[in-house]
């Protein structure tokens, strides 16, 4: 059972800037609610039993957050100095982990996955790292991932319009080990220097499509389109 999760929640939120000037983006109010209280709900039902929050711009308002409406959550934190990227935080945040593997969350991300499926796949194939992927149809925001037949990750590609297509949902099961033994710097891309050199060494980063809701309020017209969200609002209900 999944029963830990490293929440990402440093980044500078410069793209949401223009609607939400006064906090880190995952505060980002949602009806009325910080988006990441919606996050913290979801995984909590799911079994996660330890949160380890990796923070930067404005870290204290996130744990002030915390301590504030979730006084009894078991959780850990770590504040980056200077931005260290997502491979940084991932490994600087793994330091307060007490589990063999961890589910890796983005803080402004909600996609509705059955954790019980991406683990069962994961133990399956015996890998690295499982991403979880989501078919999307005319989109342009995201890079696309393609697979092999196995459903071992083949390549990931650069953003542009597609018809339709795979994308990176931005959750992964990580084996803690696959960071913590390679000889990573302490700034570095999760998505370039880890997983794309990964694909390299066939079967190691394997693909979960699990098409389920998916919103991420990273840009202004998802922010908004949030607001409305019947799968996300539920969560709190």
């Amino acid at each position: 059972m999944i029963e830990e999760a490293i929440i990402l929640a440093g980044g500078l939120g410069t793209r949401l800037r223009s609607v939400v000037s006064d906090r880190p983006k995952c505060l980002a109010l949602v009806d009325g609610r910080p988006f990441l209280e919606y996050l913290i709900t979801y995984l909590s039902k799911k079994n996660i039993r330890h949160f380890i929050f990796s923070l930067g711009y404005k870290s204290e308002m996130i744990i002030e957050f915390l301590n504030q409406k979730f006084p009894k959550l078991n959780y850990s934190y770590v504040t980056e100095d200077e931005p260290l990227g997502t491979g940084g935080a991932i490994k600087l945040a793994l330091g307060k982990s007490k589990t063999e593997r961890v589910l890796i969350c983005n803080g402004d991300t909600f996609f509705k996955i059955d954790l019980n499926q991406l683990e069962l796949y994961h133990n399956y194939y015996k890998v690295t790292c499982t991403v979880a992927l989501k078919p999307m149809i005319n989109f342009s925001r995201y890079g696309s991932v393609e697979l092999y037949a196995d459903g071992s990750i083949r390549v990931f590609k650069e953003k542009e319009f597609r018809e339709q297509g795979l994308i990176n949902g931005g959750i992964y099961l990580l084996e803690k080990r696959a960071i913590l033994n390679e000889s990573l710097p302490d700034k570095f891309s999760f998505e370039t220097d880890f997983l794309e050199k990964k694909v390299t060494e066939k079967g190691k980063i394997f693909g979960n499509i699990q098409d389920v809701f998916f919103i991420d309020i990273g840009i202004p017209e998802d922010y908004q389109r949030a607001q409305t969200e019947g799968e996300l609002l539920s969560v709190v209900k």
